[in-house]
């Protein structure tokens, strides 16, 4: 496969994840700011959303202070940050547009669709009700994955995509637990009743809920969160599965240069499939979060110098 396709691909996927990733953020954070929380609690809780993007500075440089509306603005509909959804949506819908021969017709025609409709739901929903925009950014996303998965060839182009899409998915799952793990320890002392909703929310925001309560049928505690999101491979969202995923994808793509990126991806793994969440916790989540994703980081420009048109770098 030429690497300008396989570019193209892999970025289509990235994007739409990114968009259905930062539509999960926003809803969980709409949600916990409905509870009884003091009003720097509350704008701590949207600079964490801005924080897991990396775009506080960014934020800051536009606007200022801080309002829930303006964070929403920016990581909605905002034209300039590369990141917002209606970004994230476009970027997708022209990457498929440039390899439209290489996607079924039912793929191109689900991104197409998506992105001709974006200005009318963002509009009208945004406005009267955020969460149910969220959903529906959440299901074109779902929608894209199934089609996907329905209707292509299992070859190259698919793996490219599969590829694209758990890459995201493990960077945005680890920053989304290094984030909620600092803003629960910084709330501690506000109001520590409210943990349970707290750490609700944020499985929710990763689909993890119902599965939290099938695994475990207990109290949620911040440390069996952090074992479900990250070391537990049936647990679809957590880094464990997208790793399961990235090294099992990158096999099948392997070229002649690409060795030494599928044995860093496979050690990243096996630190996961074999890790122990008391061992991770006590070495610190954090620092063990910051170097996974120095780590994913380098990984995706490994891939982006062996198979695509230039090192990853989004």
């Amino acid at each position: 496969m030429l690497s300008r396709t396989a570019d193209h691909l892999y970025w289509m996927a990235r994007y739409t994840e990114r968009a259905e990733n930062t539509a999960r953020m926003l809803d969980v954070n709409i949600q916990t700011s409905m509870l009884p929380l003091s009003a720097h609690a509350a704008e701590q809780g949207w600079r964490a959303v801005l924080g897991i993007s990396e775009l506080t500075e960014a934020f800051d440089r536009k606007y200022g202070l801080l309002t829930p509306r303006d964070v929403l603005d920016f990581m909605v509909r905002d034209p300039n940050n590369p990141s917002s959804i209606a970004s994230c949506l476009a970027k997708a819908r022209e990457n498929a547009r440039a390899v439209r021969g290489t996607l079924t017709t039912e793929v191109f025609e689900t991104q197409n669709a998506t992105w001709l409709s974006m200005p009318s739901r963002m509009g009208a929903l945004l406005e009267q009700d955020p969460s149910q925009f969220f959903e529906w950014v959440k299901y074109r996303s779902h929608l894209s994955r199934g089609v996907t998965i329905g209707t292509m060839l299992k070859d190259e182009a698919f793996y490219f995509i599969r590829l694209g899409t758990f890459l995201e998915r493990a960077d945005n799952t680890a920053r989304l637990l290094d984030v909620k793990f600092h803003g629960a320890d910084e709330g501690k002392d506000v109001n520590p009743e409210l943990d349970f909703y707290y750490w609700a929310a944020v499985l929710r925001s990763v689909s993890g809920f119902e599965i939290y309560r099938k695994v475990y049928r207990d109290v949620i505690t911040p440390e069996r969160v952090a074992e479900l999101l990250m070391l537990r491979g049936d647990m679809p969202r957590s880094l464990l599965a997208c790793l399961d995923e990235v090294v099992a994808n990158l096999a099948h793509v392997r070229n002649d240069v690409s060795a030494d990126t599928e044995r860093f991806a496979g050690k990243l793994h096996a630190e996961l499939k074999f890790g122990h969440i008391e061992e991770i916790l006590e070495g610190g989540l954090h620092d063990y979060l910051t170097r996974f994703l120095e780590s994913m980081f380098d990984l995706g420009n490994r891939i982006g110098r062996d198979f695509l048109i230039m090192p990853v770098a989004a």
